[in-house]
């Protein structure tokens, strides 16, 4: 598979002692395949265990965490939290409430998390968390009483300076807000140990559209650099309507794109002249957009959020879950005329599906450079906590703006070099391990 007698030996033993994690070796062996040549005329990563010690996470923190309903039954879920890398700062990493949870998705999020940080060039490590708890369907009361009992083992493992978690699937304000007010209680201290708060208690501007806005602003650098062309008038379909498709809907939109579909966990809707985007937005916020979308206003419906992709577009942007489109998928894409996929959520495309895009000459930005917008404005929420002093929304999109743009130019540049101009995918893996290859370099054997 690798043309680095290395780097096979590396995999294989990964796939030796994880072998029932799937997600995490698929994450191994997207970025090792980027790695190849690298490796082969740098002897010094072999020398000193460079991908040995990359593939191990620092610290794996497992939990139980017990918690009663409002029917007065005791319930019981597992928590993690992965700290996979603290060479370039606090480990930081969202927390994920989702049924899918276990210990592979979490390593593979906190792997990925790692050179998605490296990317932003701002000194955050790598980590993720969460549990298969579900929020869907449960009160108000009973999110609360999880989340306070959840903060009661993962205190122990966070801090300002140590491990800062944001949300993720499952996990917004309402949650962020439960899990911080606990934390206050435990430590005593008002301090920014979570992102992704409220306004009115440390939050920044522009935090819940950043991973959204932030995809927009990479593909419009894509499509300036490979096409000369704006976004404009361009045939958007995005996947998911929580947090990051809403706002890169709303981002793709504002520049002049034609959103034409979405999809939810209930469907997809589909309409070729565009779906009007004041009706869109109202139904994500309350969580509700495919079935109410096709009872207000003239589209195509269908039950399957998956038949999405075969719609025609110009555009496309995962923004849902891990392995959400496959090979098959990809192959309609690409066959309707879609010239530019743009992943929003972590890993949406199967490897599959990425070599096809990349083998049919499909423009195609990989998660940890396209949503790296999110953590970025996470830093600058931050900075305003340790420094008690909000900024505006027009400073911190100008920012988030700006760090998009040095994420592409990081990737492009790195893939001229090594591999070739059009594989932003090996561009962002190579420019991201070089970062944290010095970093270990610098810091020793520890």
């Amino acid at each position: 598979m690798f043309k680095s007698p290395y780097l096979q030996r590396v995999f294989d033993d990964v796939m030796k002692k994880d072998p029932f994690q799937p997600e995490f070796i698929q994450a191994v062996e997207t970025f090792f395949l980027s790695m190849d040549d690298l490796i082969i005329h740098t002897p010094t990563i072999e020398k000193f265990a460079i991908m040995e010690r990359l593939v191990e996470p620092e610290r794996l923190v497992k939990f139980r965490i017990t918690w009663v309903d409002d029917k007065g039954n005791t319930k019981v879920n597992r928590g993690y939290r992965v700290q996979f890398s603290s060479l370039l700062g606090p480990y930081k990493g969202g927390l994920r409430f989702h049924p899918t949870v276990n210990e592979s998705t979490m390593k593979f999020l906190g792997f990925e998390q790692t050179f998605k940080n490296a990317l932003t060039g701002l000194p955050l490590g790598g980590g993720k968390g969460g549990s298969d708890f579900n929020p869907i369907g449960k009160s108000d009361g009973e999110i609360m009483r999880f989340c306070q009992n959840f903060m009661l083992e993962l205190y122990r493992h966070i801090g300002p300076d140590t491990d800062v978690p944001a949300g993720d699937i499952g996990v917004g304000y309402k949650e962020i807000g439960y899990l911080y007010g606990m934390y206050k209680k435990i430590v005593n201290e008002a301090t920014g140990v979570l992102t992704g708060k409220g306004l009115t208690y440390g939050g920044s501007l522009v935090r819940k559209e950043a991973t959204g806005y932030g995809l927009v602003y990479f593909v419009s650098e894509m499509l300036k650099t490979y096409r000369s062309e704006r976004i404009d008038d361009k045939r958007v379909i995005i996947s998911g309507s929580g947090k990051v498709g809403l706002h890169a809907a709303v981002k793709a939109h504002e520049l002049g794109a034609v959103v034409v579909g979405m999809s939810d966990v209930k469907g997809f809707i589909y309409n070729e002249n565009g779906l009007k985007m004041d009706v869109v937005t109202e139904l994500c916020t309350n969580g509700e957009l495919t079935i109410k979308y096709k009872e207000k206003e003239d589209c195509i419906y269908g039950p399957n959020p998956k038949d999405l992709w075969q719609q025609p577009c110009d555009i496309a942007m995962p923004c849902a879950i891990q392995n959400e489109l496959d090979l098959n998928d990809a192959k309609t894409l690409v066959s309707n005329g879609c010239f530019l996929v743009a992943e929003g959520a972590n890993m949406p495309c199967t490897l599959d599906a990425e070599r096809y895009f990349q083998d049919h000459q499909i423009l195609f930005a990989p998660g940890k450079a396209a949503n790296a917008g999110g953590v970025a404005v996470s830093l600058f929420e931050m900075s305003q906590n340790a420094s008690h002093y909000p900024w505006s929304y027009d400073d911190v999109d100008e920012k988030l703006k700006g760090i998009m743009r040095d994420i592409f130019l990081k990737a492009y540049t790195a893939a001229r070099k090594y591999k070739n101009p059009y594989d932003l995918v090996a561009g962002a893996n190579i420019a991201s391990f070089l970062r944290v290859y010095e970093a270990m370099m610098d810091e020793g054997i520890v």
